[in-house]
Formats: C-alpha cells, structure tokens, sequence
C-alpha cells in the first residue's frame, strides 16, 4: 500500500477537520441505539483519537 505523505499546510488541515468532527462523532455515539453501529463509531472515534495525536507530535 502506498504511503500518503502531506506538506505541513495539508496535516494541519486534516488535524483541523478531525478536531472540528470528533465533538459531533462524540454526540452521534451518545444518541446512537444500536450497538452494533455504536461499535462502528466507537471504533472510528479511536481511530481519529490516534491519528489526531500522531498528527500533533
């Protein structure tokens, strides 16, 4: 698989986006009442959670 490499403008942007989505996924999660797409959105805040601090350091 190929690497995505970003100029620091691009992964501040993308920091930016994940930053600015996480507080909606947090209430989607809150009001979801499926489980199992509860899981799902658990998952995808986990994932954005690490990527948001790959991305700072």
């Amino acid at each position: 698989m190929e690497k995505l490499h970003l100029t620091p403008q691009e992964e501040g942007e993308l920091l930016l986006i994940l930053e600015r989505y996480l507080p909606d996924l947090k209430i989607e999660i809150a009001n979801t009442d499926s489980k199992e797409f509860c899981k799902q959105l658990k998952d995808r805040e986990a994932f954005m959670v690490d990527l948001i601090t790959r991305l700072k350091s």
